[in-house]
């Protein structure tokens, strides 16, 4: 039921979003999900990558997000974070950017705005529902999934460096 509505949620937002690609910002925007692939999950280094997928409405995402920057201060290039956000195009000036503004994050940003949820999201994670906060580690190969919020930052800490074992 939650995956149909965030479904039904994304694709709405899609078909109602003005001409995002015409402006500049300052993250990138991926227009469909291989994009993001390519450039954030297919990768081939030695370092950990950490993929959390959030929105600026989802409060459980927000409240992990400094947890989850903190790895970018303490491991620096050791650990690549990316926050994929999942808001909606139109709410880019009025939300994401104002959101940005204020957080401070380290770490890097970008904007996924691929309205095939249903298909990208088995991408990911076959069991993802499409609920967020989700995050996604990979390092040479293996890959470990999270549906659900980090508390803390050795919570994620310690998620992130088992994987690094």
């Amino acid at each position: 039921m939650i995956r149909k509505f965030f479904i039904l949620y994304v694709l709405l937002n899609w078909v109602f979003s003005y001409n995002i690609f015409s402006q500049e910002y300052p993250f990138s925007i991926y227009k469909n999900f291989e994009e993001l692939q390519k450039n954030h999950i297919q990768v081939s280094d030695d370092r950990i990558h950490v993929i959390n997928f959030w929105a600026t409405w989802c409060a459980p995402c927000i409240k992990e997000m400094p947890f989850i920057d903190a790895l970018t201060s303490k491991y620096g290039n050791q650990i690549k974070v990316t926050f994929v956000s999942l808001d909606f195009p139109k709410r880019i000036d009025t939300a994401l950017i104002p959101f940005l503004e204020k957080s401070d994050l380290k770490s890097e940003v970008v904007l996924l705005d691929d309205a095939r949820a249903n298909r990208w999201i088995d991408l990911v994670d076959p069991d993802w529902s499409g609920a967020i906060p989700a995050t996604l580690i990979i390092k040479n190969g293996k890959r470990a999934f999270y549906e659900r919020e980090f508390h803390s930052f050795e919570e994620i800490e310690s998620v992130v460096l088992k994987l690094n074992q």
